[in-house]
């Protein structure tokens, strides 16, 4: 009698944000017997620029099976574009020498959109985490869709997400609301203690200080530093709030706000400073002790209602996007950055946030998204049917 093979779960990463919310179902799946989990990192994990993030996944005691280099010359549209082409060629490569039986992406990023170019033409089943989703100010609302045609099994973070993508064409018994990852992780984590925190990262945190992450709107012409521009104008406003910024992700002309950024933290050396990565623990961390979470991240979304604190949601990045109450939306002007700061740091909302339902939550993500990763059969998997719906 033979012992059943592994399965052979592939997680592709590309980010130091997706990895953190990746990083407990890789530990769930690896914790499997019938599981051999691989990782390729790619894209920013491998960019110095941006905190060489790669290292962090093998801090994590996991091995990196695969490095796939994509880094554009620069971070204009034809650039990331040709940069697109070089992560597909050198998929193809990877997955040619570690043979998965299927891989598993989150989310919605260019190069995400290459994986699954190189998965699909080699016969290899995508796992798609966060399909169904709307992010209307960022092509990632294209890429998302586009990835989710070319998945296999779907695990939706909200039911209206499930829905979405059953609408798409794509089989219900393979669809599935297993909620955000990313909600499991910042409520199971122990945070750092304060004090430790604010030694590591040499700032005063309170309920004042304001956590910033602020990505480029892709969808939009105007400059992505005069947007940003007009949120630092708002933050000169706050003088008594302590900042901590984080990078843009490596979009289109993301490059463009990092000087910006530590422009800022050289002007307000008492009260800012710029993190490249704050990575899962320290940032997790972080949002127990800030007074709000600002700029346009999908986790000021996702995440961040969970821990009780507000949200300020600049512009329309993530326009469409399901959200809790906690999250305040506001256009890209300095006025109406700055009054929505002003509202998320008075007591009246703060006390509201501390009890917002979060749509995103589920108390049993990891352990499902791991058995429907692990054990759906993959017979099932290698042969998709577009599923009518009959009006």
């Amino acid at each position: 009698m033979t012992d059943t093979p592994k399965r052979k779960v592939c997680i592709v990463t590309g980010t130091r944000a997706e990895w953190g919310l990746l990083s407990p179902l890789a530990r769930s799946l690896s914790q499997r017997p019938d599981v051999e989990l691989q990782i390729i990192a790619t894209n920013m994990h491998l960019i110095q620029r941006y905190g060489h993030t790669v290292d962090r996944i093998r801090d994590d005691g996991f091995t990196v099976n695969a490095e796939v280099p994509m880094e554009a010359a620069s971070d204009s549209e034809t650039d990331t574009a040709r940069a697109m082409g070089e992560c597909l060629q050198g998929m193809a490569s990877a997955f040619a020498s570690l043979s998965p039986d299927l891989i598993v992406i989150l989310g919605d990023r260019y190069e995400m959109l290459a994986v699954c170019s190189a998965a699909t033409v080699m016969r290899i089943p995508i796992v798609h985490l966060h399909g169904g989703e709307i992010s209307e100010g960022a092509i990632d609302d294209s890429i998302r869709h586009a990835i989710t045609k070319l998945s296999a099994l779907h695990l939706t973070s909200a039911e209206p997400h499930r829905r979405r993508v059953i609408q798409m064409g794509e089989d219900p018994a393979m669809v599935h609301n297993v909620g955000a990852i990313g909600v499991t992780n910042a409520l199971s984590i122990t945070p750092l203690p304060t004090e430790e925190l604010e030694r590591d990262l040499g700032i005063t945190i309170n309920r004042r200080t304001l956590l910033v992450t602020y990505h480029p709107v892709t969808t939009d012409n105007a400059s992505p530093a005069i947007l940003f521009n007009r949120l630092l104008a708002a933050l000169e406003l706050f003088p008594d709030s302590s900042v901590i910024f984080t990078y843009p992700n490596n979009d289109a002309r993301g490059s463009e706000l990092i000087p910006l950024i530590h422009d800022f933290v050289k002007a307000h050396p008492h009260r800012a400073i710029a993190v490249p990565s704050l990575g899962m623990k320290r940032y997790m961390s972080a949002l127990h002790y800030v007074g709000a979470v600002v700029g346009n991240s999908s986790s000021g979304i996702i995440e961040v209602p969970s821990m009780g604190i507000p949200t300020v949601n600049i512009g329309n990045r993530q326009q469409g996007r399901l959200a809790a109450a906690s999250v305040i939306h506001c256009p890209d002007s300095t006025d109406a950055i700055s009054d929505a700061i002003a509202s998320a740091l008075s007591s009246c909302v703060s006390r509201e946030a501390a009890n917002t339902d979060n749509p995103y939550h589920r108390p049993d993500t990891i352990p499902l998204a791991t058995t429907l990763i692990a054990e759906t059969p993959l017979q099932l998997l290698r042969h998709k049917r577009f599923h009518d719906i009959r009006y």
